[in-house]
């Protein structure tokens, strides 16, 4: 059986990155992240403990979680900005939706980082670097923030990697690697390894990740009980756990593409078009739903945004349905312009059992039995061999 291959997604500095760009936005001359600065505590009390802070703040000794009394010292002339903590959740909310829109088989476990399945997209990329790349330049392209990548065929491993170097990088760590990449490392580097396991290794004399891997797995359970074995087991890759798909309870389904080069005619825009339509139509299916609205975005080759959205009387999953709309949005759109980006996002999702009210002249349904069927077994062609085992006609 052919071994897994499991991403880890990380924001680099999260709260500080989200907060500089707010900041940016607002019209603000500094980017927080260019400059010793952190996210945390109260800026009129300077009290609390520091959430998050930028590279120029880490070279000055600065860590996440300890007082911000302690960080001004170490910088006087640190600069502080408050949490906005919902603005973190609608970022945290539109990076997931982005990175569904590549591989919807992803598990979030906190506000900034996520795991992915690499399965379900290999046959789209030369290699996992050439996917992670990808995923990488085009989190910045949409968003102006970085994350980094940590790729292997174990979970514990890709979380690792995804700690290596930042930011803006992707890392590998597979377990042929363990011995080169992670065994050097600190024992305190280890995940879930926290300060007062750290403190009981070194009294043990165990310093490094290697000199854990080695130790007697019952001498760690002594000291450490259950965490020990634990620890163990994560310093010698060992880890079983998959990604694990949470059901999908999206808002909305949609998905993006910045264009190689800028598409000067409608019938290039049309095709892209077509394979964004097809792309959320097969997430709409696999989460079980049909779009009651659709929105389409054009980006210019000035960087110009603009986009427009119509409801769909009936709600569908249907491709052909979808790309009937989009490229009706995008005829009242677009102006002749080149076009860097486009995109397309469906909202007002319903249950696909939900009974819907037709008329006489929306006979025969859109939601054929037949043309069920026929998005059902391509789903399913595509989803054991590939996204490129059938494609359209025009595409060739």
């Amino acid at each position: 059986m052919r071994e897994p291959v499991i991403f880890h997604i990380d924001v680099n500095s999260a709260f500080l990155s989200w907060t500089a760009l707010a900041r940016l936005e607002q019209g603000d001359p500094v980017d927080l992240r260019t400059i010793p600065s952190i996210v945390g505590g109260d800026t009129s009390t300077r009290h609390g403990v520091v959430l998050a802070k930028s590279i120029p703040a880490k070279a000055f000794g600065i860590t996440t979680g300890e007082p911000v009394v302690n960080a001004l010292r170490k910088c006087p002339h640190l600069v502080m900005a408050s949490p906005d903590h919902n603005m973190y959740r609608l970022k945290s909310q539109m990076l997931m939706e982005h990175l569904a829109g590549i591989c919807p088989d992803i598990e979030q476990v906190s506000i900034d980082e996520c795991y992915m399945d690499y399965t379900p997209i290999a046959a789209n990329y030369v290699s996992p670097e050439e996917a992670a790349a990808f995923i990488r330049h085009s989190v910045f392209e949409k968003f102006k923030f970085t994350v980094n990548v940590g790729i292997s065929d174990r979970k514990v491993l890709a979380k690792m990697a995804s700690d290596f170097e930042k930011p803006d990088k992707t890392h590998t760590l597979y377990q042929r690697e363990i011995a080169q990449k992670m065994w050097p490392l600190p024992v305190s580097a280890l995940f879930t390894c926290g300060h007062s396991s750290a403190e009981t290794l070194h009294k043990l004399g165990i310093l490094t990740i290697g000199d854990l891997a080695k130790t007697d797995p019952a001498i760690l359970e002594a000291h450490l009980k259950s965490h020990g074995r634990c620890l163990w087991q994560y310093a010698n890759g060992i880890d079983d756990s998959t990604v694990v798909l949470a059901p999908s309870k999206a808002k909305g389904i949609g998905n993006s593409t910045t264009l190689s080069s800028d598409a000067t005619t409608k019938e290039e825009a049309c095709k892209v078009l077509l394979s964004l339509c097809e792309s959320v139509g097969r997430r709409l299916r696999a989460s079980h739903q049909l779009a009651g609205q659709i929105c389409t975005e054009i980006r210019y080759s000035d960087f110009r945004n603009v986009s427009h959205q119509m409801p769909i009387d009936i709600p569908t999953a249907s491709v052909n349905l979808l790309y009937e709309d989009a490229c009706a949005l995008f005829d009242e759109l677009w102006d002749s312009t080149p076009i860097r980006l486009l995109g397309i996002r469906t909202s007002k999702l319903v249950p696909e059992d939900e009974p819907v009210q037709l008329s006489l002249f929306d006979f025969p349904a859109p939601r054929s039995e037949k043309q069920q069927k026929l998005d059902a077994a391509l789903d399913n062609i595509r989803a054991k061999y590939g996204k490129d085992a059938i494609k359209r006609g025009r595409f060739l």
